[in-house]
């Protein structure tokens, strides 16, 4: 019967299609009912089975269609006849299993065949139940492979000959000595029998009766060159020469030892007496926890122990006889060369200082070398030795330490400077603005009023530019879509960088969302392609791309450590001049710039800093002059479920809001700067309301207490002498639960987020304000 009686003829295609490929396979395939009969024709078999089992006796030369048949083009007797019936049984306990089985080839021949059995269900998909049982056999023809097998077989026995029979005794050893193989001439020597090392752990040291190491001393070290004086297990001694070598692993950690004895030879070395000391010790060198190098007096390397090979992550071979500076960073090997000439000289007996080494997978090693001569036993110097010690974790906290404290002194500096300006820009804007309301377009006086309110509005960038550094301006996150915002700025940076500069924009598939300010995230990437602009006077390409980037694990890079997760990489890069090394580490210091004076403000990369920091995210700069710079921001990745906001700007209050800002109600207004509590006074006054006065926390408690009526609303400052503005708060909602707050500051919202209960009773006024901000932001609070 055919295979297709298994399936239903809704599904003759899907049979059909089975067929097709078995019949296109290079394994022999064929299928018989379970429980197997031997001599049940197969329900089914393929073209490549016939092939591989040919029945020369048979009337038609593709009838091998039983296993009786099948059985019959077997060679091994009983033993090949024994392993099919096993995979029989095996099939009819619903087990895989398979064998390699020898067959009689086309031509005479002997060929091998691996034949596996799998048991399976044949579907009754009419009623969607469980079928028939039945088991798919699979041959596959290993011929090949198997005479492949055996000629290795056949060397591998050439060379256990060859081994076993050498005139000297050779053996391996684990890293603690055990012997884990010895040739037949060792065994005899030692007494052991065959297979003694599978019975019982065996080390080499127990039959070591006395040693003498390269060095002419006596050592029990089990890996050196060396004479021994071994007892076999009968009791005999006798003398030989160790010869051994090492295999290590990845670590540069000992895996195995190929060792060899030679009987009646003692070792000897001439080169102790006169050459460098490398002899000395050899367990104290080759073991020692620090980088050890030796070198001649022309600065090669005669030797490197295991630990400094380790450091580096290279082989003995890259090291040994080349010169040492070129393991040193080059802008260090001038310092290197004068001092360890000095201590050849006999200028200084010895030396210490810091260098860079390069290493494997593009590190930089920072390491603390110490260096001193060495000398024979005419006294005369042969050579220098080295001691390395890796310090270059220490090095990066140190530097990052002392990054993060310049960061951060600046950064409260630039906060306050920044905090006192917008004190002063948001009287002279208040000022202006209750100016401008008593000096019409047509009063000579009002383009100077304008004048001086235009102006405060520019040093108002300017603090929001240095508050951008500190981390402290007010930021309103919204779910955003990268590739939909930079495709709005497109047009906008296009006509920024020129039409000598080609912008090439370019997006990873399925890119993730963020939460950021989308005014904040258009500021960074403009201030960094004007920058680009600036760095290519004569035109070049400014490319930006965007990723997701998964990371593991916390990976420093610079002097910053980025916290594992999931990021948006946005990589903005220009084909400029570049950025000097020596100017790299400052670039995102405020009024720090490699522009000409008067070129540029100093706080255009110190804005992006302080954004993309603010925003929980990191920036890292590659340059180098003439190479162009890259930019690479990693902004914290949203949730994949949330929706990004629209790109246009969320609107504001009503339109008439905008066109009212009258209202009705008493305010307590707490300033202790009197200019800014002078104008917010008068300006509520004159939109209706009701204005009680303080300047402190204090007093303001005391008018509250005085005061007789209904207070509303209290807007207070929150940095001020004596009590604050959240002590304030907390005090007065205890009292007062539903009083509405607005709080003012020339800092964030966010640096006093812990310190104000959360409460929608509560909103936020930041500094600098205009009289339009402070009369909106007051009317939305006294009607929400």
């Amino acid at each position: 019967g055919s295979i297709l009686l298994a399936f239903n003829r809704r599904h003759q295609d899907q049979g059909e299609t089975l067929v097709a490929a078995f019949e296109h396979s290079q394994l022999g395939v064929f299928i018989t009912d379970l429980p197997v009969q031997g001599n049940a024709p197969f329900r089914y078999a393929n073209l490549a089975f016939e092939n591989q089992f040919i029945d020369s006796a048979a009337v038609d030369l593709h009838k091998t269609n039983s296993l009786e048949a099948l059985a019959r083009l077997l060679e091994g007797g009983e033993r090949s006849a024994d392993e099919l019936a096993r995979l029989q049984i095996a099939a009819d306990a619903g087990e895989e299993a398979h064998s390699d089985l020898p067959v009689r080839a086309e031509g005479g021949g002997l060929g091998w065949r691996r034949i596996s059995v799998t048991p399976f269900e044949l579907g009754n998909f009419k009623h969607g139940s469980k079928g028939q049982r039945a088991a798919l056999w699979q041959s596959e023809d290993i011929t090949v492979r198997y005479e492949i097998d055996s000629v290795r077989l056949r060397e591998y026995d050439t060379l256990a000959d060859y081994m076993d029979h050498l005139p000297v005794g050779y053996f391996s050893a684990d890293d603690e000595g055990r012997i884990i193989y010895a040739n037949k001439v060792l065994m005899d020597w030692l007494g052991l029998a065959a297979g003694a090392f599978a019975a019982a752990d065996i080390f080499f040291a127990d039959f070591v009766v006395a040693a003498i190491g390269d060095n002419g001393g006596r050592s029990s070290d089990s890996h050196q060159n060396g004479d021994v004086t071994l007892r076999s297990k009968d009791g005999n001694l006798f003398s030989a020469c160790l010869l051994q070598s090492g295999h290590m692993d990845d670590e540069q950690e000992l895996l195995y030892s190929r060792s060899v004895l030679i009987r009646g030879v003692a070792w000897s070395d001439d080169t102790v007496a006169d050459g460098p000391a490398t002899g000395h010790l050899s367990w104290l060198f080759n073991d020692a926890p620090v980088g050890i190098v030796l070198l001649d007096l022309h600065g090669e390397v005669t030797d490197a122990n295991r630990a400094f090979l380790k450091l580096l992550g290279v082989h003995r071979d890259g090291v040994v006889g080349r010169p040492f500076t070129d393991r040193i960073n080059k802008e260090d090997r001038g310092d290197v060369t004068a001092q360890l000439s000095k201590v050849v000289m006999g200028i200084m007996p010895a030396t210490h200082l810091e260098v860079r080494l390069p290493a494997m997978g593009e590190r930089e090693l920072v390491a603390s070398l110490y260096g001193s001569r060495v000398v024979d036993n005419g006294g005369e110097i042969s050579g220098l030795v080295l001691h390395f010690i890796d310090s270059t974790e220490q090095k990066n906290l140190e530097v990052q330490f002392s990054q993060s404290q310049k960061m951060q002194a600046i950064g409260q500096l630039a906060g306050g400077v920044a905090h006192d300006f917008n004190n002063l820009l948001t009287a002279m804007i208040g000022f202006s603005d209750l100016l401008l309301g008593r000096h019409g377009p047509e009063d000579p006086s009002f383009a100077d009023i304008m004048q001086i309110k235009q102006n405060a509005n520019r040093g108002t960038n300017l603090v929001r530019q240095l508050l951008a550094f500190s981390r402290q301006q007010t930021l309103e996150p919204t779910i955003l879509d990268v590739a939909d915002a930079l495709g709005d700025l497109s047009h906008l940076l296009s006509r920024l960088i020129g039409e000598n500069i080609e912008l090439v924009i370019t997006h990873q598939r399925h890119l993730g969302l963020l939460k950021v300010d989308r005014g904040q995230f258009d500021q960074v990437v403009i201030n960094l392609a004007v920058n680009s602009r600036d760095a290519m006077p004569g035109g070049g390409t400014l490319t930006i791309t965007t990723a997701n980037v998964q990371i593991d694990a916390a990976v420093q890079r610079g002097h910053e450590v980025m916290n594992a997760g999931t990021y948006v990489l946005i990589e903005i890069a220009d084909s400029g001049v570049g950025i000097a090394q020596d100017a790299l580490p400052r670039i995102f210091e405020p009024f720090f710039s490699t522009k000409d004076v008067g070129a540029g403000t100093g706080l255009g990369l110190s804005t992006v800093y302080g954004i993309v920091h603010q925003t929980n995210g990191y920036i890292f700069v590659d340059s180098a002059p003439g190479e162009g710079t890259t930019f690479s921001i990693y902004l914290p990745r949203f949730g994949d479920d949330a929706t990004a906001a629209p790109s246009a700007p969320s609107p504001g209050a009503s339109g008439a809001a905008e066109s009212d800002l009258t209202g009705d109600g008493t305010v307590l207004l707490v300033e202790d700067e009197e200019a800014v509590r002078m104008f917010g006074a008068r300006a509520l006054r004159n939109k209706g309301y009701n204005v009680l006065e303080a300047v402190d926390g204090e007093q303001a408690l005391d008018v509250l207490n005085g005061n007789d009526g209904k207070v509303d609303l209290i807007i207070s400052d929150v940095v001020m002498p004596g009590m604050d503005g959240h002590t304030l708060v907390n005090l007065v909602r205890h009292e007062i639960p539903d009083i509405k707050i607005i709080l003012m500051s020339g800092y964030s919202e966010d640096v006093f987020a812990d310190d104000v209960e959360a409460d929608p009773g509560i909103a936020f006024l930041a500094k600098p304000f205009s009289l339009k901000d402070l009369a909106g932001k007051v009317k939305e609070v006294m009607e929400g």
